[in-house]
């Protein structure tokens, strides 16, 4: 198996105003390739070359950085671009998705500001995730450094779960249109979230 960049649902200029065109073009063609083309050489002739990217992840903890960090790369950024749509298509969430929100934070507000108070806290590289809780199934709030994601943690840490909604804050997701202003970039994530997938990643897991 090799893995591949990953087509975008929509084109580089869409999400603007909220992340610029240069911005989106080298995330994906630049970065994400970058992950891409590493992990397929660092698991070239190894026992994890025929396995999915989350048995990859679930195994990442006891190899290489290498693997770590490029698997959690590549996976990272699939799920990033998967929860983003432009603002002209963006929907509210569903009334089912505001009532499972609700019971883990009591309103949607408090969840949005729970969630950019831990985005706006991360010291350095890393994401803020939005997750399912593998003891009791209610919503929980993590940001992880570097590369790794929820799916490596949940080794480890069970409260860390699987992950429905995340937000990529390396700095070269947002430096060349906000520079040091992450608060700014949260806020603007907002605009572009598709909340179809939240909710469908959502189902999946729950399944």
């Amino acid at each position: 198996m090799s893995f591949t960049l990953p087509k975008l649902n929509f084109a580089y200029d869409e999400l603007e105003p909220y992340i610029d065109t240069k911005t989106m073009e080298i995330h994906h063609k630049k970065h994400h390739a970058g992950y891409t083309n590493n992990l397929n050489n660092a698991i070239f002739q190894t026992d994890m070359e025929n396995m999915s990217i989350e048995k990859i992840l679930r195994r990442s903890n006891i190899e290489d950085h290498k693997i770590k960090n490029n698997s959690g790369g590549y996976y990272n950024h699939n799920f990033f671009w998967k929860i983003l749509i432009p603002n002209k298509k963006m929907t509210d969430p569903s009334e089912y998705l505001i009532k499972i929100i609700n019971n883990s934070f009591q309103s949607f507000n408090i969840f949005k500001k729970e969630f950019s108070s831990i985005a706006i806290n991360h010291f350095g590289s890393g994401w803020a995730w939005l997750c399912v809780n593998n003891n009791n199934n209610k919503l929980t709030i993590i940001s992880t450094n570097n590369q790794d994601n929820p799916l490596m943690l949940g080794i480890e840490h069970d409260h860390a779960g699987y992950p429905i909604l995340g937000l990529d804050l390396w700095e070269h997701a947002y430096y060349l249109q906000y520079q040091n202003r992450r608060i700014d970039y949260i806020s603007s994530f907002w605009n572009i979230i598709n909340w179809k997938q939240v909710e469908t990643n959502y189902k999946q897991y729950i399944k």
